[in-house]
């Protein structure tokens, strides 16, 4: 698979990723995890270097079967992960991006991934208590220590993006962008381009509804997060198959996935640009990582923005509480 550098910093990795989150954690009950490590291995096989986790997917279950999963091949990947949550007992209460909780979350990252250096470590989210330019010291601080290699923020506006970005270089920004969320390109993918930093898009996939295996009779495990989701009401997601469709018959053209055209597309947007698509399935990652090879054309792109952008998207992409933790 092909490399790309993430900005202007020196972290290359494979142009496609893996988002491990739903291994563990978010889309109904943990997978197995003899077979989650079997798929990671099998990324690994097929060229993907960059694979994406996060304390609090579990909580910190993910992160130790992805520090299992990787552990025969430190120094040949590289491993994201994420701070930024308060957790009481298991449960997400509330942000702490504390300068002192910063560093007591990169230790025991550090023990559950089994690694000497963390690659990129993300501020989650961003925490209205605690200025962005003690978040980005902090790092600094661990970057200085040895204990972390780069640092990148998640879902933050570009204000807050330029603020970091004056005490510690930001590596990359991680958010939601795909044909069914393209917010970012209004002013979050201008100042990244200015400022050399990388984008790495999660659910490039649309939480799986840009796959066409997705409508409005499709039921979701109690423990599925899409249940809360506006964008997935069973409303939303008939008004929204129009676009699905719309893929679907270019993509049918072009003899690929629906899945596949859509993260061809995000390829295509920058050079800097990697999308981390998850799955638990090893035919998924198979089908999402010969993406990787599907060179669109300008014509291509051209027929891809005319059909989708007629269509308007039902439904916020998280519900208000959610929503109020992003774009800060």
């Amino acid at each position: 698979m092909q490399k790309r550098k993430l900005g202007n910093s020196t972290l290359e990795v494979s142009a496609l990723g893996l988002g491990c989150m739903s291994m563990s954690y978010g889309y109904g009950p943990p997978g197995d995890k003899q077979k989650m490590i079997e798929v990671i291995q099998a990324a690994v096989a097929q060229g993907v270097t960059f694979f994406d986790t996060a304390e609090v997917y579990g909580p910190f279950t993910n992160e130790e079967l992805v520090g299992e999963a990787l552990a025969p091949f430190r120094g040949q990947v590289a491993i994201a992960t994420k701070f930024g949550f308060r957790l009481i007992d298991g449960k997400q209460a509330g942000l702490d991006s504390r300068p002192e909780h910063i560093k007591q979350v990169a230790e025991a990252s550090l023990k559950r991934l089994k690694v000497e250096a963390i690659d990129l470590f993300y501020q989650h989210r961003v925490d209205p208590d605690v200025p962005i330019e003690d978040v980005a010291g902090a790092v600094k601080d661990l970057i200085h220590a040895g204990k972390v290699k780069h640092f990148g923020l998640s879902e933050a506006a570009a204000q807050t993006i330029r603020r970091a970005h004056a005490v510690q270089p930001v590596t990359a920004l991680q958010s939601e962008y795909s044909l069914w969320w393209r917010n970012p390109e209004a002013d979050v993918l201008p100042t990244l381009e200015e400022l050399g930093i990388g984008f790495v898009a999660f659910s490039p996939l649309g939480k799986g509804f840009l796959t066409g295996k997705i409508d409005e009779n499709t039921t979701f495990d109690s423990t599925d997060f899409r249940n809360v989701v506006p964008r997935f009401t069973a409303d939303a997601r008939k008004a929204n198959k129009a676009l699905v469709d719309q893929l679907s018959a270019i993509a049918a053209r072009k003899n690929v996935t629906a899945a596949q055209l859509a993260i061809a597309w995000l390829l295509a947007q920058k050079p800097w640009i990697v999308p981390i698509p998850g799955t638990t399935k090893r035919h998924r990652l198979e089908e999402n990582n010969g993406s990787a090879s599907l060179a669109l054309t300008p014509d291509d792109l051209l027929e891809i923005d005319s059909a989708t952008s007629k269509i308007t998207v039902q439904g916020e992409r998280y519900p208000e509480h959610l929503n109020r933790m992003v774009g800060r």
